[in-house]
C-alpha cells in the first residue's frame, strides 16, 4: 500500500503539472472504487482552476478556485499517471486541462477513493477528524508520543500503524523505523522509557525524509505520475528481508502482527 512517502511524491509530481491549470474535461469510467465516487463531481470540477495541493496522513488533497477539494487515497494499487499513451482498463478517472494536460487515477484492485468536499469542511471530514499528527511537523514529539504510550499494553508496532496515533506511517516504514531505533516491534507501548521512545521519533522522521527524497519505495504497483519507480526500496534494512543477514551478521526475522508481516532482528531490536 502507498504510504506517506509515496503519496507525498504523488502530490508533489502532479503539483507540477497540474497547478494553474484548467479542467475543461472529468471522465468518471467507473461508478465506485472503495466507496462511490461523488455523483456531482463532472459539475463541480469542469471550469475551474486547479490552484493547490497538499497532503493529509495518506491522502491527497486538490483544490480548486471553487472552494472544493478533490481528496484521493491510492488504496493497495492505484497510482495518477500524466499524459498517459493510452487509457487503459484500470484507468478508472481522467481530469483533462485547457493547456492539453491529461492525468488518470490507475487503481487495479480499486481499493483507493475519491472524495469531493468543501475546502471548509476538510478538519471535519469524518476520514480526518480523528487522524493523528503529521509526523514529520512539531506536533509529533516526544511529549505528545510519550503520553499516547503511557498506558498503552499494545505493541509499539501496532501502535504506530495506527493512524490516530500518528498519521501516514505504514508497515514499511514502521518496520524500518523501528529497525533503525533499535526497538524490538513487540514491544508494549508502556515499556518504552524516553531514550527509546525519542529514537523512534528520530528514526520516523529521518525515514520518511529518505523515501520522499528518493521518490517512495516501489515494491508491486507503486511508480510516480511520471511513470518513475521510487528507489528508497534499495535502501531497505529489514522490510521484506526475512532469513537474509542483517549488518550484524544475525538472521533477519519476520512474524505476523495485527495480520501485517513484520520484519525485525532480535540481535539488534531489543
Amino acid at each position: 500500500m502507498p504510504e506517506l512517502p509515496e503519496v507525498e511524491t504523488t502530490v508533489r509530481g502532479l503539483s507540477q503539472v497540474l497547478t494553474g491549470e484548467k479542467i475543461i474535461e472529468v471522465k468518471v469510467c467507473r461508478s465506485n472504487l472503495r466507496r462511490p465516487i461523488p455523483y456531482d463531481i463532472q459539475e463541480r470540477l469542469i471550469g475551474s482552476t486547479i490552484i493547490s495541493f497538499d497532503r493529509r496522513a495518506k491522502y491527497g488533497i486538490i483544490f480548486n478556485d471553487r472552494e472544493d477539494a478533490l481528496i484521493f487515497h491510492l488504496g493497495m494499487s492505484g497510482r495518477w499517471k500524466i499524459n498517459p499513451e493510452t487509457i487503459e482498463k484500470h484507468d478508472h478517472f481522467i481530469l483533462k486541462t485547457e493547456n492539453n494536460r491529461c492525468v488518470s487515477l490507475y487503481d487495479p484492485r480499486r481499493f483507493g477513493s475519491l472524495d469531493l468536499i468543501k475546502t471548509k469542511d476538510l478538519l471535519i471530514w469524518p476520514y480526518f477528524k480523528k487522524l493523528g499528527p503529521e509526523p514529520l511537523t512539531g506536533d509529533f514529539n516526544l511529549e505528545y508520543l510519550k503520553s499516547r504510550l503511557a498506558r498503552s499494553a499494545t505493541s509499539i508496532k501496532k501502535l504506530l500503524l495506527n493512524q490516530q496515533v500518528v498519521a501516514g506511517v505504514g508497515n514499511i516504514y514502521a518496520c524500518e523505523a523501528l529497525y533503525q531505533a533499535g526497538v524490538h516491534p513487540e514491544r508494549s507501548g508502556n515499556s518504552l522509557n524516553k531514550q527509546e521512545i525519542a529514537s523512534i521519533i528520530e528514526a520516523i522522521k529521518e525515514i520518511l525524509q529518505k523515501a520522499i527524497a528518493e521518490g517512495g519505495s516501489t515494491l508491486k504497483d507503486y511508480a510516480r505520475p511520471s511513470g518513475e519507480l521510487g528507489y528508497f526500496s534499495a535502501q531497505f534494512k529489514v522490510y521484506g528481508k526475512e532469513d537474509a543477514l542483517c549488518e550484524c551478521g544475525a538472521t533477519i526475522e519476520r512474524s505476523v502482527m495485527g495480520g501485517r508481516s513484520t520484519f525485525f532482528c532480535s540481535s539488534c531490536q531489543k
